[in-house]
């Protein structure tokens, strides 16, 4: 919501809380003329209020949402009925009007959450009913209503109230059975209220009918209200007998109605932070879309123990779900979850109760394919880098095998010669012919012996004949510093092989260079299906993968191959190494 908008509700939510303030003010004015209590005022406005408070935070919260706006409304319309205590002719007759509009209000509040909006046929006509019967039926009954002579007619007691500007006194002879009427007409609409809250209740998923819970609790203070006002009306003497009970039932009535609002705004904001949730969803899947994992967090946010995950593979072209079944995308309750491309994801099977909360629906799909897509895009990524570094591996391999087979071959033949040609020259007289000779011996030797070490940087033969044991083994006699070797003489994958083998030359490098060790311990065995290699040196420590390239495009490698580094190196204690690499 941009800032006009903003403004806009602030303006709105201040005429709401100004206009109730005055209502409540004229109808506590008017309630405490016709005789009520203090107690009775403050529980009059309690009521009222409350409507108006929770309906004002439910307004704020929700904009776009009329529930908040409907507990407004029924907070003002509430003391309507209230100035039929005035003496006052027009506020008299206002309120003896529409002294049950409140009613009529609860009833589209009820019949309307938590949408806030009616969604079936059946609930709009009940309240397009129930408003015109207050508006027609309100307006006839006050024209045949005398507060001089039907003092019982109302919850209030007041014969000096008045005059009724609408009054026709030749009409007065029908007022009885029209009232009776009136009152029946609204328990009928009562009753088909809570038949249709029921119908509700019963085709709901699990969540829905936690969100309808409030709707329960308000119509059943309703329909409570109204019978009590049924008892009143089919027997009168009731109250006559029963002022103390009267008393209890109406401030337990009040209490009760204090706490429905408050119903309704917890719904609402219960609501409110189960859309709140579906953002968990992405973090829930995390790098990992188990289907299983995926599917209880979609019953949490959803509510619905029989909901059904598919996700999408494309070697079956099905969507199968956690355990191996495949999920029909026909018939009721299937949400499809789809690619930004197009590309099919996944499949919701689910309660089709679930279809009256299509906001709920369309933002689990949204947050579920951004999950997916995530998972999809860094699957690719890591597809992609896994690539780069078998190719980097081969090319070194290959590498490897050039220089062996071609430059150092070649050198190995030319001091062969060379060779020869010292023999021959054994018994020359010209010793400079002689020490020539034998430099050019030399001089083949290192170079055949730098062109090995080369070699075997780039990737070492003994790695691909002998396994990674071998070459662990081979590496310590070269290294700079003493090193102790525990290696389990078996084979891995090759990619697997040359990853440990270059962690363990990398951290041989750090600890020579850097660590000012004395001795390095290096260690590779299987366990739990993983390659766990470790080097741990006794130098000064302080290793730190933000400081230098080296370690960082050790973890960078392992990761390529779904491996993991963990570096331990305190100041002063020394560095331990550990590179965890899947092996089956």
């Amino acid at each position: 919501m941009d800032s006009q908008g903003k403004r806009a509700v602030r303006l709105r939510l201040t005429a709401a809380a100004a206009l109730a303030g005055v209502s409540g003010a004229a109808g506590s004015w008017a309630y405490a003329r016709s005789g009520a209590s203090a107690s009775d005022l403050v529980r009059d406005l309690a009521v009222g209020w409350a409507y108006v408070v929770a309906g004002i935070m439910a307004w704020k919260r929700r904009p776009a949402n009329h529930t908040g706006r409907l507990m407004v409304a029924e907070g003002i319309t509430w003391f309507l009925g209230n100035l039929q205590g005035t003496a006052i002719p027009v506020l008299f007759t206002f309120g003896a009007w529409w002294e049950a509009l409140n009613m009529a209000v609860l009833l589209h509040l009820v019949l309307s959450f938590p949408e806030g909006r009616l969604t079936t046929v059946l609930t709009r006509r009940l309240v397009q009913f129930a408003y015109g019967l207050v508006a027609v039926g309100g307006l006839v009954r006050t024209l045949l209503f005398d507060p001089a002579t039907d003092t019982g007619a109302t919850y209030l007691d007041c014969a000096s109230c008045g005059p009724n500007l609408f009054f026709v006194p030749g009409w007065h002879g029908l007022f009885d059975t029209f009232d009776a009427v009136y009152h029946a007409i609204g328990w009928v609409i009562s009753a088909v209220a809570a038949v249709a809250v029921v119908q509700r209740w019963r085709h709901a998923s699990a969540a829905r009918r936690r969100a309808l819970l409030p709707a329960w609790f308000g119509i059943g203070v309703a329909v409570a209200f109204l019978m009590w006002d049924m008892l009143f009306y089919v027997v009168p003497w009731f109250g006559e007998v029963g002022s103390l009970a009267e008393q209890a039932v109406y401030l337990m009535s009040d209490l009760a109605q204090v706490a429905v609002p408050f119903a309704f705004l917890g719904g609402l904001l219960r609501m409110h932070l189960q859309r709140a949730e579906v953002s968990g969803l992405v973090i829930d899947v995390g790098t990992d879309p188990d289907p299983s994992k995926v599917r209880e967090a979609l019953v949490r946010v959803l509510g619905d123990p029989t909901l059904r995950l598919g996700l999408w593979r494309e070697e079956k072209g099905a969507y199968v779900d956690g355990s191996g079944r495949e999920v029909s995308a026909d018939g009721a309750g299937r949400t499809p979850v789809r690619a930004s491309d197009g590309r099919q994801l996944a499949l919701l099977h689910h309660d089709p109760a679930l279809a009256d909360d299509p906001e709920l629906l369309e933002s689990t799909a949204a947050a579920l394919r951004l999950a997916l897509e995530n998972v999809w895009l860094r699957t690719r990524a890591k597809d992609v880098a896994t690539r780069i570094v078998q190719a980097a591996d081969a090319e070194r391999g290959r590498l490897e095998r050039d220089l062996h087979d071609g430059a150092q071959t070649r050198l190995v033949f030319a001091l062969m010669s060379v060779r020869r040609v010292q023999r021959g020259l054994a018994d020359h007289p010209d010793p400079a012919l002689r020490e020539a000779a034998d430099e050019a011996e030399s001089s083949l030797r290192l170079a055949i012996d730098e062109l090995r070490g080369i070699a075997q940087g780039i990737h070492p033969a003994v790695l691909t004949r002998d396994g990674l044991a071998a070459a662990l083994g081979a590496l310590a006699k070269e290294a700079a510093l003493p090193v102790v070797v525990a290696a389990e003489p078996r084979r891995y994958d090759p990619l697997v092989e040359s990853t440990a083998y270059f962690t363990v030359c990398e951290a041989l490098s750090n600890a020579a260079k850097h660590a000012r060790a004395r001795a390095v311990s290096v260690s590779a065995r299987h366990l739990d299906g993983r390659l766990v290699v470790e080097t741990v040196d006794d130098g000064i420590g302080g290793a730190d993968t933000a400081r230098g390239t080296g370690l960082r495009g050790l973890a960078d490698r392992l990761a390529a191959v779904d491996g993991v580094l963990h570096i331990h190196s305190p100041a002063g204690g020394g560095t331990r190494i550990r590179a965890e690499l899947p092996c089956g």
